[in-house]
């Protein structure tokens, strides 16, 4: 694909090591193209990750993750967006596991990952662990991933409430990370309405984006300490994104800011996708604190 210096969606994204002290493990980009040079339709493309691992290998990891998935699809055709994010993602996982065995002080490290690619009004993610992507539409919000932990597994089998989740101790024990000895299956189900199946799901990539939606992608830095609720309000109150990560960002540090928080916010505009290209400063953004 073809860079593009212009993104035809509104696009804040911000970074915050939280208020532990701890290094930042969270890294992000936002990057722009076209298909080629005869086929000017424009597509965002956003990823974040939260590293996992000490000695600084959470970092290296979540770096490594963008990198490669950023650089996947920069050099992709962009014509099969789920199948070039999946080859992305893996490489990727290949990536992290090998540098993992190089490097004794970084053995075992790992990093998740959530991926929105917007081709013009058409809407494709993918997801890797417990970041998150969510939809805010008509003053509703509506979590599009599961996470790939212990305790989503558990809410799933009826075994604990989602109330009992929020405390409970095994509430990051992640099941699927990029870095693992094997390949992480990557999730591609879009999750529109309560009770869908698997199936259901995934029908719905490709998705129609309306005028005003939102796509937030985010770490568990923040939905740890800020309710999906609280996200809508947050959104449905500040007059445009970047005041609404700002917010969502200092709402998780005053409640602790235990962890590395990041936000992504991608908005379609009220009049409808651009197609006309429009500058934005945010086109190529790799994030770190």
């Amino acid at each position: 694909m073809i860079r593009s210096s212009f993104a035809h969606l509104h696009v804040a994204a911000l970074s915050h090591p939280g208020m532990t002290g701890k290094n930042n493990e969270d890294r992000y980009a936002v990057s722009s193209f076209n298909p080629s040079t005869d086929d000017s339709r424009p597509i965002v493309f956003a990823v974040v990750s939260d590293g996992i691992g000490g000695h600084r290998a959470g970092e290296v990891a979540a770096e490594l993750a963008v990198n490669y998935i950023s650089q996947g699809v920069a050099e992709s055709n962009g014509r099969k967006p789920l199948r070039i994010i999946e080859n992305a993602i893996h490489d990727a996982s290949q990536a992290i596991a090998a540098h993992s065995a190089t490097k004794s002080e970084q053995e075992g490290m790992g990093a998740t990952c959530a991926c929105v690619w917007v081709a013009e009004r058409k809407l494709y993610i993918a997801h890797v662990g417990d970041s998150r992507i969510y939809l805010i539409r008509k003053n509703q919000i509506r979590r599009l991933t599961e996470d790939h932990t212990w305790v989503q597994e558990a809410i799933r089998k009826g075994v604990i409430s989602v109330e009992q989740a929020r405390d409970h101790p095994n509430v990051h024990v992640i099941r699927r990370y990029l870095g693992s000895v094997h390949l992480p299956e990557v999730d591609f189900r879009l999750f529109l309405e309560d009770n869908e199946d698997d199936n259901e799901a995934l029908e719905n990539q490709g998705l129609d984006l309306e005028p005003g939606d939102v796509l937030l992608l985010c770490t568990d830095g923040l939905t740890d300490l800020v309710w999906d609720d609280e996200i809508l309000h947050t959104l449905q109150a500040k007059p445009n994104l970047k005041d609404a990560a700002d917010m969502l960002i200092e709402t998780a540090n005053q409640r602790g800011g235990h962890d590395n928080i990041t936000v992504i916010l991608l908005g379609v505009p009220l009049s409808g996708v651009n197609t006309q290209r429009r500058k934005s400063f945010l086109n190529w953004l790799l994030g770190e604190e």
